[in-house]
């Protein structure tokens, strides 16, 4: 596996030049253009700003009367989920909306995975001045535990990475997948601690709610965000030892049923 990842390098050009043309075609003949990157995850967060601190505000110590900082907790949460949900949605595809150029061109075929995961990674960067710039103008002060964001970055881009391989590889051979995967990630999202706070009474009053937020490893990369930003503390190392852990078995699973059905790829597509 590290021989025919290392083989990558070769083709990082083309790489690149997939993720520039993917990059310009989102929102080609768009007003707002590449403002897309932020707006998309700012109108979600004012959504649920909108519901759960105004319309039917949820009873969270940490937010009692102050629906600003609850909307600035809930982008911290959001920009990074949107990156995982997007390529996600997009990898469940990506092999068969280019199928033309599996069947005529020899090139790893692994590199529209990961062109899916970096581009919407790039908009996740995009996204991050404001929401450092809704912390300098109206929450906290950001603290120096900020620096901490590469390394929940790479965490997260691991993970997604590995769930890449995996799903666009199966989505070839069983389409349902890709729509299963959007219903199984409006489940996921209210399963990780976006719109709470993990330490909120809604969850520790239920064990077995604890108990699945425990086992998603997407609760601890968020959290890692919220900490590193909204908390301005250390995220709690032992989950992220964990999750780094089953992120790289994942990866490894991942591309390894990825290279393995590699070779039916043309056939189906």
């Amino acid at each position: 596996m590290l021989r025919k990842l290392k083989e990558l390098s070769k083709y990082r050009q083309l790489i690149l030049i997939l993720i520039s043309r993917e990059l310009k075609a989102r929102y080609r003949g768009t007003v707002f253009g590449f403002l897309w990157s932020f707006l998309n995850p700012l109108l979600l967060m004012i959504v649920y700003s909108v519901v759960f601190g105004i319309i039917m505000p949820a009873r969270w110590p940490q937010f009692e009367g102050k629906t600003l900082y609850y909307s600035v907790f809930l982008f911290t949460g959001i920009l990074p989920w949107t990156w995982f949900s997007s390529s996600m949605l997009e990898s469940s595809n990506v092999l068969i909306i280019y199928g033309n150029l599996i069947k005529k061109i020899k090139f790893p075929i692994e590199a529209l995975p990961i062109m899916v995961v970096v581009t919407n990674m790039v908009h996740f960067a995009l996204g991050l001045p404001l929401l450092i710039l809704f912390y300098i103008v109206f929450a906290k002060s950001l603290s120096s535990w900020v620096l901490f964001l590469p390394v929940a970055i790479f965490i997260q881009f691991i993970f997604t990475m590995g769930f890449s391989f995996f799903i666009s590889a199966l989505t070839v051979h069983f389409r349902d997948i890709k729509d299963i995967l959007s219903n199984l990630l409006t489940l996921w999202f209210f399963a990780t601690p976006i719109i709470y706070p993990f330490d909120s009474p809604h969850v520790l009053g239920r064990g077995w709610i604890k108990i699945l937020l425990w086992l998603n490893p997407m609760t601890h990369i968020i959290e890692a965000y919220q900490y590193s930003f909204y908390y301005g503390s250390l995220p709690h190392w032992k989950k992220l030892s964990v999750t780094i852990f089953v992120g790289l078995l994942l990866f490894y699973f991942g591309y390894k049923i990825f290279d393995r059905l590699r070779d039916t790829f043309v056939e189906e597509v």
